[in-house]
């Protein structure tokens, strides 16, 4: 990452990085360059499009989401960023960790989710104003506070995190948060929620051989969940733990997680990447250390599953 790279993105960090920053910088990103694919995976409960970027043609199909909890926003930035990167490397042949872009993307395809949540980013950076369309509803839900900055949910006051179905009726008697909120609600069903439904949708369109998403913070990667997980999960979260200083921790006590859910239902690695360290939203100005955490992160995750091109194999 080259300082020139750190001060474009410090700059369109002002303000947040809201869901018209995100639109606008995938367009950029697939006009400069033709191989990167833009998709709509769904629609948020306020009708914004979820939006994915598709990058690579090799036959490990490798997923990463990112600011599924609203105030853990910075992570969409980041996850841009790296697209934005593996792309000009492809280009220009700059080696990332060891790699070039063009020798990643030939053996992995990154399908990528920067923001599944955005209308709850949006509330944590403009609040809701006189013309939120739920403004009564979301100021009830937040006590009455017009301070959204600690709002991890979606619009509706569900945290999508908590929203998918990996033993879902525990974690909800763990939680014993019985109605919505800026967090820990984990909705009145499993995939409830329509950025839920369309991130697992996606998921089992394309069956990917391994995912990664993308929070904030602690400087962890969970990599388990109930003894389901295959048995190179532990040797990849501790390759990612080397090469980015983050902690590998057999995580006991959760579910309904994506990546739980994810490793439940396909038994294929599935990682949680609790990036940076302090109280969220982490400030813009952790941008590049955070970068410079998830930058080997993902070269791992795209390196890390082994299969040839044309065999139906799991890894």
């Amino acid at each position: 990452m080259t300082e020139g790279f750190v001060e474009a993105w410090n700059g369109r960090l002002e303000g947040g990085y809201s869901h018209a920053k995100l639109e606008d910088d995938l367009r950029r990103l697939a006009e400069t360059y033709p191989f990167v694919r833009l998709e709509r995976i769904g629609f948020s409960v306020l009708g914004k499009p979820i939006l994915a970027a598709v990058i690579g043609d090799g036959p490990v199909r490798v997923h990463a989401n990112a600011a599924m909890h609203a105030n853990e926003w910075i992570t969409a930035p980041l996850l841009v960023a790296f697209l934005e990167d593996l792309a000009e490397s492809a280009v220009k042949g700059d080696v990332l960790c060891g790699k070039t872009g063009a020798e990643l993307l030939r053996s992995a395809t990154l399908h990528a989710v920067p923001m599944v949540n955005p209308d709850g980013v949006e509330l944590v950076l403009r609040g809701a104003g006189p013309h939120h369309p739920r403004r009564e509803d979301v100021l009830a839900m937040n006590g009455g506070s017009e301070d959204f900055s600690g709002w991890k949910a979606n619009v509706r006051g569900v945290d999508l995190n908590d929203q998918f179905p990996a033993f879902w009726e525990e974690e909800r008697r763990r939680r014993q948060v019985d109605a919505p909120g800026p967090r820990d609600y984990p909705g009145p069903e499993p995939l409830s929620e329509p950025e839920a439904q369309a991130l697992a949708q996606c998921v089992r369109l394309r069956r990917f051989h391994l995912v990664v998403a993308l929070h904030t913070q602690g400087r962890e990667i969970y990599w388990n969940y109930r003894d389901m997980e295959p048995p190179e999960a532990a040797s990849i979260a501790a390759a990612m733990g080397e090469a980015s200083g983050l902690k590998p921790v057999r995580l006991e006590g959760s579910d309904a997680g994506f990546k739980d859910w994810f490793i439940a239902e396909f038994r294929r690695p599935g990682f949680t990447v609790e990036l940076g360290s302090g109280e969220n939203p982490l400030p813009p100005a952790q941008f590049p250390s955070l970068y410079l955490e998830l930058l080997p992160i993902m070269e791992t995750a795209l390196t890390a599953v082994r299969i040839r091109r044309g065999k139906k194999r799991a890894p």
